[in-house]
């Protein structure tokens, strides 16, 4: 989401949660004082303050690897955010831990046996 005039205060919040980061720890590495990140974040709707602060802090979370959901992408619900995700991983990566019922996930059928 290049255009961030759409990002809420609660999706910044939540990028910050979702890294596991402190307010003053991210006002910190965007060059913008606590109290400013903390007015961001309590933003009803849209983002409120200076274009630069708003740009600075969306970067460095960005940077850190928070992709935001603007709410029209085919999943449901409305903006969000989330950890980008190497192009190339699986999407069960630990697959004996997914797979509750093992003996229906294997095929025990005999070859040409239709299905």
């Amino acid at each position: 989401m290049s255009d961030f005039d759409h990002l809420t205060g609660r999706q910044l919040a939540a990028a910050r949660v979702l890294l596991g980061i402190g307010q003053v720890e991210l006002a910190s590495r965007s060059n913008v004082s606590a109290p400013t990140l903390r007015r961001m974040e309590a933003s009803e709707g849209a983002v409120e303050g200076m274009r630069n602060n708003v740009a600075s802090v969306i970067a460095v979370l960005q940077a850190a690897g928070v992709t935001f959901l603007d709410g029209n992408y085919s999943g449901s619900g409305g903006p969000g955010v989330r950890l980008k995700q190497p192009a190339d991983a699986s999407i069960d990566v630990k697959e004996r831990e997914t797979i509750q019922y093992r003996e229906f996930y294997e095929n025990d059928a005999p070859p040409g046996a239709g299905g």
